[in-house]
């Protein structure tokens, strides 16, 4: 079997499946999820089950036991019987690592896999299995009706949260800031005639308070309904792109399926120097 670790958000919670996803096609073996890890996770929330995925959870004698905290934890570690015998293949950084397409089970992966470069032999598989299992609530259909009915829909993604409020994680991440947005929007426009923006912020006052004001433009308010996955399915039924240093919005463009969509992402993806994000970016979409 394929055990892929799950934790994080959403959208790294959706490169982990698709990763495993993967090994698991290439080698004909079944994928298994491992929850352990989200099951404490306090931040973010399992998403995958608003999709129309194909795995299970992995039991917990199938999960390779993780190594004991401390001298004492480390001697249970050594002492008590293995609960797997998996092969463990641990992210060593942000960048693809092609040995890891050669793996066969049973394997548990743990790490992010930020980059389509994992999945990319079974795109349409992830696509189909990424697709929503419900149809849209009431609120979020009006907005796809509105999306469908503009002449060149483009979404734009504001992540701000815990980019901003802590202090760790602005550190690594750090925001895009309103020049960049306006920049993005205005080369948007100069591309396509008409074009409505679709704003979708985890903080929409800042983001009605600092992005440039258009003729037609539509806030997307977020709901605490826990089904982010329609939000990201709106932002896939654009035709164009505006996507933050966020893999939520990745996501949302990646899963639009158009041959000709047009994306900006930020060059910079990282505030840190010490992350390489070289290979996050499918090498279609524009830096800016």
């Amino acid at each position: 079997m394929i055990i892929t670790r799950i934790l994080g958000g959403l959208g790294n919670q959706m490169f982990q499946y698709a990763a495993g996803r993967s090994l698991a096609s290439a080698s004909g073996q079944t994928l298994k999820l491992d929850l352990t890890e989200m099951q404490s996770y306090k931040t973010w929330a399992f998403g995958l089950e608003q999709f129309a995925i194909e795995a299970e959870s992995a039991r917990p004698e199938e999960v390779p036991a993780r190594p004991g905290r401390g001298l004492l934890g480390k001697v249970k570690s050594r002492l008590l019987p293995k609960a797997s015998a998996c092969i463990v293949a641990k992210e060593r950084a942000n960048t693809f690592d092609a040995a890891i397409l050669d793996l066969r089970g049973p394997v548990h992966l743990q790490g992010y896999w930020q980059t389509e470069k994992y999945f990319a032999s079974v795109a349409d598989v992830v696509r189909q299995e990424f697709q929503l299992n419900a149809p849209f609530s009431a609120g979020r259909h009006e907005v796809l009706r509105q999306v469908r009915a503009a002449d060149a829909p483009i979404s734009v993604h504001v992540r701000r949260g815990d980019y901003v409020s802590n202090p760790s994680a602005n550190a690594v991440h750090g925001t895009c800031e309103p020049g960049w947005y306006a920049e993005a929007m205005r080369q948007m426009a100069a591309r396509f005639d008409n074009p409505t923006f679709f704003v979708f912020s985890d903080d929409p006052a800042w983001a009605r308070a600092n992005l440039p004001s258009w003729p037609s433009m539509i806030f997307v308010a977020p709901q605490a309904d826990g089904k982010d996955g329609e939000d990201m399915h709106l932002m896939a039924a654009c035709l164009a792109h505006i996507i933050a240093n966020s893999t939520f919005s990745w996501w949302g463009a990646w899963l639009n399926p158009r041959a000709d969509k047009h994306v900006i992402a930020p060059a910079q993806w990282f505030r840190s120097k010490e992350h390489d994000a070289s290979d996050i970016l499918p090498a279609k979409w524009q830096r800016l």
